[in-house]
């Protein structure tokens, strides 16, 4: 890459300006720390190709429970944090790892069980009076008990029904301390109580006797936030590229790519994209 006259050639030249000016060059990519549902689901596979095609920076995924992927992101090992539990996004920021956050889209919680519905839960829309029957007749639960945006919600329905299930661990209720999909093949198995997300759900073909059996309470609204990780926390995140990412989540063709996703024919996600809400 020298000349023979000992200096650098102009390609190298170029590459190093382009590096250094915060333009994004071809081959670019960015790491997004994300829960596990937006992958599960199939949504990455449907909007990072068209956002890949239009500015050549390729997405790379680190799909884990959203307490994990918070834990990844403030330690700098991503450039973007999209997740879904937003007490512990706005958290994020206030503690100055992330910039902004901004609401990205929503979709809801429902509690699966097996059709026999041993708690008889089936068609009520009181989710606490549901989770509370659920302890009281002992019957069988699989929690993902990983600290996930979904394991949050399910605490804190617990908490709500005044029912402390961690003092039944490993008999009715199991913890899984895995992902979603790993979770909902255990209850499959167990035929057991589950609280899933509703894209997940509608994308797991394991459902065995499982059907939906309680939806509608607002408590188990689900709402996503993307956040770029603060570089001046971590100088070597890629801020330009990563704000490029939410820039265009949140921009119309972004947030029209989210709301024609379906699962089954079914709309699973629906798009509230908004200004800065830290």
């Amino acid at each position: 890459m020298f000349n023979r006259f000992g200096g650098l050639s102009a390609a190298l030249v170029a590459l190093f300006m382009l590096a250094h000016t915060g333009v994004v060059v071809a081959g670019e990519y960015i790491t997004v720390a994300s829960t596990t549902s937006t992958r599960n689901s199939g949504l990455y596979d449907h909007i990072l190709p068209v956002f890949t095609k239009n500015t050549g920076i390729e997405v790379r995924v680190v799909a884990v429970g959203t307490g994990q992927a918070i834990r990844m992101a403030a330690n700098g090992d991503s450039d973007v944090l999209f997740v879904h539990h937003t007490a512990s996004e706005k958290k994020f920021v206030a503690d100055g790892f992330g910039v902004e956050r901004f609401d990205v889209m929503y979709n809801d919680f429902v509690i699966v069980g097996p059709k026999s519905d041993p708690a008889g839960v089936t068609g009520t829309k009181d989710v606490t009076k549901a989770v509370a029957d659920i302890a009281e007749n002992k019957a069988a639960f699989a929690s993902r008990g990983d600290d996930s945006g979904t394991h949050k919600k399910e605490l804190g329905l617990w908490k709500a029904a005044g029912a402390d299930p961690k003092a039944a661990s490993g008999s009715w209720y199991r913890e899984t301390g895995s992902g979603m999909g790993a979770t909902l093949n255990t209850a499959s198995a167990m035929n057991a109580y589950a609280l899933t997300d509703r894209a997940t759900w509608l994308k797991f073909k394991n459902k065995g006797d499982l059907q939906i059996l309680v939806e509608g309470d607002e408590r188990l609204f689900n709402q996503y936030g993307i956040i770029l990780v603060n570089p001046k926390k971590h100088s070597h995140v890629k801020a330009e590229a990563g704000q490029e990412f939410i820039d265009w989540v949140l921009s119309k063709e972004g947030q029209m790519a989210i709301g024609e996703y379906r699962i089954e024919g079914l709309q699973a996600f629906f798009p509230n994209g908004s200004v800065a809400t830290n």
